[in-house]
């Protein structure tokens, strides 16, 4: 595959995941947002329980992290999220709580968006927590 044609594909990607969250109650504050660390997809926010604060519910920052795979010649979605790609999403989530000093609860979400060999969809995925810390 082509660089353009995985741009796009990730970019069909992405927007397909800001639909599926927006449709959950999330809001898209940024996207694609770069740092010397690294890059994040999608900035969100959602109004829910912390529960090292008893419960309150408060609002979260949520980082996103959208994996968009056609076909399962190189594994799926989902498995694409690897220990190291793991690590690089915390490091580049803390730098952008860091720049914005954000200082409520924070997380970092996985969307899996998997499309058949013909690039139609077969299912989108949202992992809360997907990454810990």
């Amino acid at each position: 595959m082509s660089a353009d044609a995985r741009r796009a594909l990730g970019c069909r990607g992405e927007a397909m995941a800001a639909q599926a969250l927006e449709a959950a109650g999330l809001t898209i504050l940024a996207r694609n947002w770069r740092c010397a660390t690294g890059e994040i997809d999608l900035i969100a926010q959602e109004r829910a329980p912390d529960y090292s604060q008893g419960g309150t519910v408060v609002p979260w920052l949520v980082i996103v992290e959208v994996r968009t795979r056609r076909g399962q010649t190189y594994g799926s979605a989902l498995a694409s999220v690897t220990p190291a790609k793991q690590a690089r999403l915390a490091a580049v989530g803390a730098a952008y709580v860091q720049a914005v000093e954000w200082r409520g609860p924070w997380r970092i979400d996985v969307v899996a968006i998997q499309m058949d060999g013909a690039g139609r969809l077969q299912a989108v995925e949202h992992i809360r927590h997907a990454v810990t810390g």
